[in-house]
């Protein structure tokens, strides 16, 4: 193994076998635990896209709030799931097919078109380009200050969908979809969250899905596998201390040693990883 390999598989506590069915029990475990050990709090917030790794943390959020109520005696506890779309999305059907999945007690709809396009035009008056890139930057921040903003409301905590298979890269907002309270699936790859969504009984178009962030306007539904420049099968039997190409390895690693800085935020004088 690599040396820089087994650096990064300690870093995400990656496991290069799982048990679907025990890493849904932890991490229901995880999921009602905080709630009891932090009782100002009394729902899960979520926003809900359509893809992988919502449906799972929502799933698991639903159970572990319904055992919670069973548990408790507390019908206070909720799951809240929140849609996010910019104007219309494209695979809105994905998205509402996982929500029928999920099923949440409630969905609120923040559509972020208005605030996003009001933003970038302020943006632009002051001199800004505000291009593309920056537009979807600005979506899922977006999006973040409206889940926070549904949390505040209904004593909540918002989760976040990150996993290893992303983490590594950082394949996230910072302050957009990287500002959450908790991230469930942190330390999964992709293949196990698809087990895990199997053991669930989900419907198979949603864990087959090709996965997309969806920010950019002028390349919509660009796969993340585009964007990141190699494919989800390397990066998992990387992280499962497997061995790859020479090509997937260099460009894992540099990813990972790019993207430090969105691993570990903020930074403060005290920090020394960086230099």
């Amino acid at each position: 193994m690599r040396l820089l390999q087994a650096k990064i598989i300690a870093d995400l506590h990656v496991q290069p076998v799982i048990n679907a069915k025990d890493e849904i029990d932890r991490t229901i475990a995880f999921l009602k635990n905080y709630l009891i050990a932090n009782p100002q709090y009394k729902s899960y917030v979520l926003a809900i896209s359509g893809g992988q790794d919502s449906t799972l943390t929502g799933k698991l959020a639903r159970i572990a709030i319904n055992q919670l109520r069973q548990e408790t005696g507390n019908d206070q506890y909720e799951f809240i799931a929140v849609r996010q779309p910019y104007g219309e999305q494209a695979d809105e059907e994905d998205a509402q097919t996982a929500l029928k999945f999920v099923a949440p007690d409630q969905t609120i709809t923040t559509n972020i078109k208005e605030a996003t396009d009001a933003l970038t035009k302020t943006l632009r008056v002051s001199g800004l380009a505000a291009d593309d890139m920056s537009r979807g930057s600005i979506k899922p921040k977006m999006r973040m200050i409206a889940q926070y903003a549904v949390a505040r409301e209904h004593d909540g905590v918002v989760l976040g969908t990150d996993h290893a298979a992303e983490a590594f890269a950082g394949f996230f907002t910072k302050y957009g979809d990287g500002g959450t309270d908790l991230d469930p699936l942190w330390r999964l790859d992709k293949s196990q969250g698809q087990q895990m969504l199997k053991a669930l009984n989900a419907p198979e178009s949603l864990y087959n899905k090709v996965p997309s962030a969806d920010l950019e306007d002028k390349r919509p539904q660009l796969p993340d596998e585009v964007a990141l420049g190699v494919k989800y099968k390397d990066i998992d039997k990387y992280l499962e201390g497997r061995e790859v190409s020479e090509e997937a390895a260099k460009q894992i690693e540099k990813l990972y040693l790019t993207t430090k800085h969105k691993r570990h935020l903020p930074v403060t004088i005290y920090d020394t990883w960086w230099y």
